[in-house]
């Protein structure tokens, strides 16, 4: 197991970023937990204990002061960490979210977690949704035992499906990764049917191999050794679990599942599309939307104002790409670059100006591109075939 390798040294990340589909605050980082497929590891941030790198209030001037802060825009909180894994922590998240209640902050927040959640952090949800803040909680939920997910107690993991339902607290089931330890049918349909219980949706996601992960993937998954060329920044998903999901159960048909996250929170978030998903193949193909969502997101298509380039340069100037050279083009609502950007900056324009960004890929850039980048799954077999494994979108 990759666990016998020499962990790196630590390398904290920016307290407020932003990722490929929501911007991220960061103000504590390091997890305790050891779970192998974590992408905390290359950074030296697993099996340590979390550190406070910025206070809630000074977490919120950072956010106010950031140049890719948007009043709209989602933020997942504590990405390089785990917010409900230590008493620290906890309380942490408590001040933060009063710190935000407190500066007028009403962007959606959205809490990941695979830890148990006391029931005086569900009580501080409660008040902050009541004082105007979006709270929605993404329970990392996916049939691997602890083998795989170290230090997670999976029947606390969950409890707190209920008990957020209970509190009406908006739940999205995060699935993932699929690897081929919860694949098999039994799982899934064990996850599933428990999780469809309580949650507004289902988010599935594949194993995401960075480019400086690859090694981690295949001791993780030997299948994938003779693949590491085509593994970096690609999202690997088993054939089994993506056959199960192709064919669900009726009983599921109620059920939303996404591959796409921005489309799970503007189903929570009663929004529309605003990464250019919608009519892909992805939206009508993969994602299992239900009929009034696709109906939202026509109309608000239909009415959508017109980006201009006017609109684009004055965004580049603003985060400091004004040298940047662009091509628009408003049919498919697509904006290539004509020189590298950072994927932090490219996600930003994706997500402020909700189009599609294609640009080349800096150098030395490790932060992981996602599905609105143009990254494909790849479908690994569970059975011997003779043809080698194919992307799909």
């Amino acid at each position: 197991m990759i666990t016998t390798s020499p962990k790196p040294p630590k390398s904290f990340e920016p307290v407020i970023d932003t990722h490929d589909t929501w911007g991220v605050m960061n103000g504590v980082q390091g997890c305790p937990a050891g779970c192998e497929y974590c992408y905390l590891r290359q950074l030296g941030l697993l099996l340590v204990k979390p550190e406070e790198l910025a206070t809630p209030q000074e977490t919120v001037r950072q956010l106010l002061a950031h140049p890719h802060y948007h009043p709209r825009k989602p933020y997942a909180l504590y990405t390089y960490t785990d917010a409900l894994a230590t008493p620290p922590n906890r309380a942490h998240l408590v001040g933060l979210l009063r710190a935000l209640v407190a500066a007028g902050v009403r962007n959606p927040v959205c809490v990941i977690t695979k830890f148990h959640i006391p029931d005086d952090v569900i009580a501080e949800f409660v008040a902050a949704r009541a004082a105007g803040l979006p709270v929605v909680v993404y329970l990392s939920y996916s049939g691997l035992g602890p083998d795989i997910e170290k230090g997670i107690r999976h029947e606390q993991l969950r409890d707190n499906f209920p008990r957020l339902n209970a509190a009406q607290i908006p739940i999205v089931h995060y699935w993932r990764p699929a690897l081929p330890e919860n694949s098999t049918p039994e799982t899934m349909e064990r996850v599933l049917g428990w999780a469809a219980r309580w949650a507004e949706c289902s988010v599935t996601v594949g194993l995401k191999v960075k480019a400086s992960a690859v090694q981690q993937a295949v001791d993780l998954w030997p299948a994938l050794a003779g693949l590491a060329p085509d593994l970096a920044n690609a999202e690997v998903w088993p054939e089994e679990a993506r056959n199960f999901l192709g064919d669900l159960p009726e009983r599921y048909a109620r059920h939303p599942i996404y591959e796409t996250n921005s489309c799970a929170l503007a189903l929570v978030l009663g929004r529309t599309d605003r990464a250019n998903i919608f009519g892909s193949q992805v939206c009508t193909e993969a994602n299992r939307c239900p009929v009034g969502q696709r109906g939202r997101c026509t109309v608000a298509q239909a009415l959508r104002r017109p980006v201009t380039e006017e609109r684009i340069a004055a965004e580049f100037q603003r985060i400091g790409l004004a040298d940047t050279t662009f091509r628009w083009e408003p049919a498919t609502a697509t904006l290539t670059l004509g020189s590298p950007a950072a994927m932090r900056d490219q996600h930003h324009l994706a997500q402020t100006l909700a189009v599609t960004v294609r640009a080349p890929r800096a150098d030395g850039d490790l932060m992981w591109s996602g599905k609105t980048a143009g990254v494909l799954p790849l479908i690994i077999p569970t059975r011997p075939a003779t043809e080698a494994p194919c992307r799909t979108s």
